[in-house]
């Protein structure tokens, strides 16, 4: 018998065009509001940084903001990328924010910087931060627990909170991680999808059993565009990918179409197009066969899901499409899979 499989959100705050950073987190909440009513365990934010498109750049403010607006799902930082910053600044804010909403908030950590070699300058991040990753995450585990790990400070607020920790990561450098330290590990399959299947391999057989965590935690990111009908889905995707390529390649430009899809035929575009291998698109059904797929291929406990409509409503129903296509709204710890729906993830 399959485990049951959680389903939760990766949430950008993205910026479209002709839209305000307010519009952003106007959608951020009626998002988590309507995944919270589907079923869904947890929505996470991701730190970015010199990007007009995103705006997730404080995930802790932003997870304030939603989780006023909201009453039981998890909300998390997927991730905080601490070489920015100090760990005990980082378990400040979230002992802060489980002080304000007590079994609700996640901490995901990641070694990257978030950004672009000019904004990590102005960030004054220390090109050696990453290299101390492994030490921070521990002194942040310290913060938030009953014991610092470094003498005579303390995290106020944070101090036994027992946050629960997560490493990210789209490399085996964070499975080999988050195996040794006994912790949940989530990959960024969304967007770096080369190494998914090793580094879950390697975190499963390295891991060792923690305070946290009995025995190994998988959550694998995907992407989804889910509609009604698959020509639907079909065209939001084309438009979800011109938008993306666009971002990347022509960040202050508005593109006709024929001009994005010049872009995304380029070398470049295929490129960034190709980040997405992993994506479910379709009508109820083929986005349920792909997502059940999907969680085999992945070994994956939790699918942490990138809704990539280009527009809100369109993502609100893709929510409530998903949803609806694998049970949450009958289960909403999660949802049995049966051996007869796994089936090959096309790639």
């Amino acid at each position: 018998m399959v485990s049951p499989l959680r389903l939760s959100i990766l949430d950008l705050a993205i910026i479209g065009r002709g839209e305000s950073a307010r519009d952003a987190f106007e959608a951020s909440v009626a998002l988590a509001q309507r995944a919270e009513a589907a079923g869904y365990s947890r929505v996470w934010y991701a730190e970015h940084h010199n990007m007009s498109s995103v705006g997730s750049s404080a995930p802790a403010v932003l997870i304030a903001h939603v989780a006023a607006h909201t009453s039981t799902i998890r909300l998390g930082a997927g991730g905080v990328m601490l070489p920015n910053h100090s760990p005990l600044a980082v378990a400040e804010q979230f002992g802060t924010l489980e002080a304000l909403h007590p079994g609700r908030i996640d901490l995901g950590l990641g070694r990257a910087p978030g950004s672009d070699q000019a904004a990590a300058q102005a960030m004054r991040t220390d090109a050696r931060s990453s290299d101390r990753f492994p030490q921070d995450v521990l002194e942040v585990q310290g913060y938030l627990g009953d014991q610092s790990v470094v003498a005579g400070v303390s995290a106020t607020p944070g101090k036994g909170a027992k946050v629960p920790l997560y490493i990210l990561g789209s490399s085996l450098f964070g499975a080999r991680l988050a195996a040794e330290l006994g912790l949940p590990f989530a990959f960024a399959s969304h967007f770096a999808p080369n190494a998914l299947q090793q580094a879950v391999a390697i975190y499963r057989t390295e891991f060792r059993a923690s305070a946290q965590l009995e025995s190994p935690y998988v959550i694998a990111a995907v992407n989804v565009v889910a509609a009604d009908t698959e020509a639907d889905a079909e065209g939001q995707l084309v438009r979800t990918t011109r938008a993306r390529v666009g971002r990347f390649l022509a960040p202050d430009h508005d593109l006709t179409d024929d001009e994005a899809d010049a872009l995304v035929a380029s070398p470049q575009g295929r490129q960034i197009a190709a980040m997405m291998r992993y994506t479910a698109v379709g009508a109820p059904e083929t986005v349920q066969h792909y997502l059940m797929a999907f969680a085999q291929h992945a070994d994956a406990d939790e699918l942490i899901i990138a809704h990539s409509a280009p527009s809100l409503a369109e993502r609100l129903h893709s929510v409530d499409v998903v949803a609806e296509a694998v049970g949450l709204h009958r289960d909403v710890a999660g949802v049995a899979l049966p051996e007869s729906e796994l089936v090959e993830v096309p790639t």
